[in-house]
């Protein structure tokens, strides 16, 4: 295999198998076509057309398209059909710093196709003028990809708070790393993909940030969401990337970024390395 297996596993979404979904004229997300069904029955809250799906006209506020959604989402998790809610509300917008259309339950992000936000840190130290980068493995009893290995900190991005902010934030919540350190991380840009999972398409954008710690610096998993941490050189993390899907998906492209971004992918000798470039740009959502 090759690191490009990776972007090519992060935009298998086929706008075919899905219809916009639309709130006011803007699209918004992607529902599958065979989960339009599931919002046939709520006729107060969406039009079904064969181009689209689209929230009815007459809900005009904000607030009350939030608490139409709530109540679809509420029954759909009722019924098994959407995973139980997290209580944490994303925009949906066309944009980061958009005015949202709605808000809408975390859970049910995937099932309409909206773009989710997050935040990602590749948190590194330098040891002889090499780097080494540190790893988590993800706890177990996690519902979404369970035991595999992830980036230093990472979180989605809810209402309410700036990237930095929940940046700094994840820092303390994951690792145990205090403000006065992850007040130092910098935003290097984002990855765009437009993946289809189990649950629907995740035409999703990820902030990506990078963060140089002191190297007697000993990362804490404080909230459990992480088994352990590993401090592995750089060249172990691009040898397992690239021969392996241990990685979480979307963590795969914030490191080859970041390999990118500190030479250690090499125009000269990565045959790839302009499709891998323009791939962690690229989606179709």
């Amino acid at each position: 295999m090759s690191y490009l297996d990776h972007i090519w596993a992060c935009n298998n979404f086929d706008p075919a198998d899905y219809v916009p979904f639309e709130i006011d004229g803007a699209r918004v997300g992607w529902v599958r076509r065979d989960n339009v069904r599931y919002l046939a029955a709520h006729d107060a809250v969406f039009e079904i057309a064969e181009s689209c799906v689209a929230l009815v006209p007459a809900l005009e506020a904000v607030e009350d398209r939030s608490a139409a959604l709530a109540g679809v989402v509420d029954r759909l998790a009722a019924d098994g059909t959407l995973p139980k809610p997290r209580s944490e509300l994303y925009p949906l917008t066309e944009a980061f710093n958009d005015p949202p259309f709605a808000l809408i339950e975390r859970s049910a992000v995937p099932f309409f196709g909206a773009r989710a936000l997050g935040v990602h840190m590749n948190g590194y130290v330098r040891r002889d003028d090499d780097i080494h980068m540190w790893v988590a493995r993800r706890a177990r009893d996690k519902t979404n990809y369970p035991g595999m290995l992830d980036n230093m900190v990472a979180g989605g991005q809810p209402h309410g708070l700036g990237l930095r902010e929940n940046m700094i934030k994840e820092c303390g919540e994951e690792a145990g790393i205090p403000e006065e350190i992850a007040q130092h991380v910098i935003p290097v840009g984002f990855i765009d993909y437009a993946h289809e999972s189990e649950d629907g398409a995740k035409p999703d954008r990820q902030y990506c940030y990078d963060l140089e710690l002191p190297a007697n610096f000993m990362p804490i998993a404080a909230d459990g969401e992480v088994d352990e941490f590993m401090l592995w050189p750089l060249e172990q993390v691009a040898e397992t990337i690239r021969e392996t899907f241990e990685f979480k998906f979307n963590c795969n492209l914030v490191i080859l970024d970041f390999m990118v971004r500190h030479g250690y992918l090499d125009p000269d000798t990565e045959p790839d390395y302009t499709d891998l470039c323009r791939g962690l740009h690229a989606s179709k959502g």
